[in-house]
C-alpha cells in the first residue's frame, strides 16, 4: 500500500462518520499538504476495487465511504444522514439461504431519521 493509500484507509476506519471523497481530502491534507484532490480521488478508488473500504451511493448524494466491517445502513430521505445498524436476523436468513455462496449485501434502509420527525411534526403544529 503507498503511503496516501494507508493514510486515507486510516482515516476511513477510524472514522465514525461515513465519509465523503473532499472530507477525507482534508483529513488527508492536514498530514500531506501537497496533496490533491485527484490522488485522494484515485487512492480511494484503488482502495474500493481492492475490497479494502466500502462506498456507499446513495442517488442526489455524494458517494461516502465507509470501513468494511459487515453493517447495515438507514438513511434519512429528507436530510440525507447515514446511521449504522445490523440486521442479524436477514444476515443470517441469508446464510442459511445460499450457503458459502453468499459473499455480502448492501441494505440501506430509508426512513425519516428522528431529528427531520420532529421537525415535520414541529412544523405541522404551527
Amino acid at each position: 500500500m503507498t503511503t496516501y493509500e494507508q493514510k486515507i484507509y486510516t482515516v476511513i476506519n477510524a472514522s465514525t462518520e461515513h465519509l465523503t471523497v473532499e472530507q477525507i481530502f482534508k483529513q488527508v491534507k492536514e498530514e500531506y499538504p501537497k496533496v490533491v484532490l485527484a490522488t485522494i480521488y484515485n487512492n480511494v478508488n484503488k482502495l474500493w476495487k481492492a475490497g479494502l473500504i466500502r462506498k456507499i451511493s446513495v442517488a442526489g448524494s455524494p458517494d461516502r465511504y465507509d470501513r468494511t466491517q459487515k453493517h447495515d445502513h438507514l438513511v434519512c430521505r429528507r436530510c440525507g444522514r447515514l446511521v449504522d445498524t445490523s440486521f442479524e436476523d436477514l444476515t443470517a436468513s441469508l446464510r442459511n439461504s445460499v450457503g458459502d455462496a453468499f459473499l455480502y449485501y448492501d441494505l440501506k434502509v430509508f426512513y425519516l431519521c428522528p431529528d427531520c420527525r420532529k421537525q415535520l411534526n414541529d412544523n405541522n403544529n404551527i
